[in-house]
């Protein structure tokens, strides 16, 4: 099992969830954070920090698609291990709707 971020992190990307990482396997977008599946040891310390609920185990329905994309912009994406502030619209954001479709960005983040 592993942990991924989910399109409810788009256009919040709180970090708290990076500060209690043991391995450090969250990556930085523009706009989002995404958890590295192949170094996640599922320890889970980082769901519950998570505001928005964002975080979810790979194991609730239909993750196969998170899965991949978790995998595919954390090899893109800077590590990230320092927590910073959350987007400055993040709490107007928190379940919007259409997210990944309408304000997700491909660019990565500064990362550290």
């Amino acid at each position: 099992m592993t942990y991924i971020v989910n399109d409810n992190c788009i256009g919040c990307k709180h970090t708290d969830c990076v500060e209690v990482c043991p391995v450090d396997c969250f990556y930085e977008g523009e706009n989002m954070l995404v958890i590295h599946p192949d170094e996640c040891i599922d320890c889970g310390v980082c769901e519950p920090e998570c505001p928005v609920d964002a975080i979810l185990p790979d194991t609730e329905p239909d993750m196969e698609k998170w899965v991949e994309f978790n995998r595919k912009y954390s090899e893109l994406w800077p590590v990230i291990i320092t927590q910073t502030e959350p987007l400055p619209e993040a709490e107007k954001m928190d379940g919007l709707p259409n997210k990944l479709e309408t304000v997700f960005s491909e660019k990565p983040g500064k990362g550290g």
